[in-house]
């Protein structure tokens, strides 16, 4: 008979490699709330508090609460649960991974109906001391009594992180310093909870969540503005993507944001740039169960412009599409299937050649006779009349699949034929 041999992982040693996973501050918080959302919660508390080295973080939701087995099972690194389909989990390492990439204690308080309250430690220095997989039951502890009375009697659960040594200096946590870098946590984290979870808090997904950091309460940024009239919608795609076994549709909206001008207001304009403003912001934003996990850029289908800063699109996956994505842990990042990146070249470029003409007609407004003279114009056939024929050859060229053969043209005309180039809108 074959011989088997335990070759457990080292506890110590494995904890602290998965601190390093990946996790910002903001997205190990999203992570949190993911779980919230699949227990059903409607509201989700944030608090951060500074206290020198007592600084905590407090996550708290009403969500179903969990009795003594659920946990200790919620507690284990690699969960042995299953994930329903459209549910945020995917791995069972969100909530230690998250957590422990922030702070060195993890204190989970929860309470089912009808059943006690459970209460579960997860300390790393503790892990260090006797490199084993354990966590601490406080469920009979002061603390845990005490901070229960946050649940209101109801169910629910309390998240608690201690010992935040990523977020405190060690040197000075108690430094003025520290305490303007916890502080800071807040503004940062309610720029990203309101984008990631937008469609949770504008009741457009499958669950409406309110989510509320330090007092105040989330309003759902839009990446696509469509409450300004000026925002165009082109038509919504759909796609077939196959992994293995699995197939399901992935859905493409595509969205020309307004100009500068055509705005609604000031303040709207500069708010629609998003967290990392407008260059970085076109793109693809991508959508598993309704929650955000990635945006910016186009996935390799073609480079960020500021002719095309004004071009964003949805794409829409379930999650039994998770490993044609192939979505990381953290939630932070996935992978176009090759099959969809081809697919998608074609709307892409579209949208991007349509936020290209927008862009000139919005320069063209400001400088008219300075950039094209009367003469020049009309030479070849008026400005107006070149960006449009620029527009079809740009349309046509996506349509057909000769996009790259358009670009060696237009980089001829630019060579020899300037003028006739830049009145067609390829300069």
């Amino acid at each position: 008979m074959t011989k088997r041999l335990s070759v457990a992982p080292s506890a110590r040693r494995l904890t602290t490699s998965l601190r390093d996973i990946g996790y910002s501050f903001e997205s190990a918080v999203a992570d949190i709330v993911d779980n919230s959302i699949a227990a059903g919660a409607t509201n989700v508390d944030i608090q951060i508090d500074f206290d020198g080295r007592d600084s905590t973080v407090l996550i708290i939701d009403n969500g179903d609460g969990m009795n003594d087995e659920r946990i200790d099972e919620a507690m284990r690194f690699g969960s042995r649960r299953s994930y329903k389909d459209q549910e945020l989990g995917r791995y069972g390492l969100g909530l230690k991974t998250a957590s422990l990439s922030q702070c060195r204690r993890l204190e989970v308080i929860s309470r089912s109906e009808r059943a006690p309250l459970q209460a579960r430690v997860l300390d790393l220095d503790f892990i260090q001391d006797i490199d084993d997989w354990v966590t601490l039951d406080h469920s009979d502890e002061q603390e845990a009594q005490e901070l229960s009375a946050l649940l209101k009697g109801e169910p629910g659960t309390i998240i608690l992180w201690k010992k935040l040594d990523r977020l405190l200096p060690v040197k000075s946590p108690e430094s003025g310093w520290a305490r303007r870098r916890i502080e800071g946590l807040g503004p940062k984290l309610n720029d990203y909870l309101s984008m990631v979870f937008h469609r949770f808090l504008g009741g457009e997904a499958y669950a409406k969540v309110a989510i509320c950091v330090n007092g105040k309460k989330l309003e759902p940024w839009d990446p696509f503005v469509r409450d300004e009239e000026s925002t165009q919608m082109l038509d919504v795609d759909e796609f077939e993507v196959e992994h293995g076994e699995q197939s399901d549709t992935v859905t493409l909206k595509r969205y020309l944001l307004p100009q500068r001008s055509d705005f609604s207001s000031r303040e709207a304009f500069e708010a629609a740039s998003g967290i990392d403003k407008w260059n970085k912001q076109q793109g693809l934003y991508i959508y598993r169960a309704d929650r955000l996990v990635q945006w910016g850029g186009w996935s390799k289908i073609r480079t960020i412009d500021e002719h095309t800063k004004l071009a964003r699109a949805s794409l829409d996956f379930n999650t039994r599409l998770d490993d044609a994505f192939n979505i990381n842990v953290a939630k932070m990042r996935v992978s176009l299937p090759s099959q969809l990146r081809k697919m998608l070249s074609r709307p892409v470029n579209e949208l991007c050649i349509a936020a290209d003409a927008a862009y000139r007609r919005e320069n063209a407004k400001k400088a008219k006779t300075e950039e094209f003279p009367a003469d020049t114009a009309s030479s070849f056939g008026g400005s107006d009349s070149g960006e449009a024929i620029g527009l079809a050859l740009r349309t046509a060229a996506a349509r057909t699949g000769n996009f790259e053969a358009l670009n060696a043209i237009s980089k001829l005309l630019k060579d020899e034929m300037p003028e006739l180039a830049k009145h067609l809108g390829f300069d």
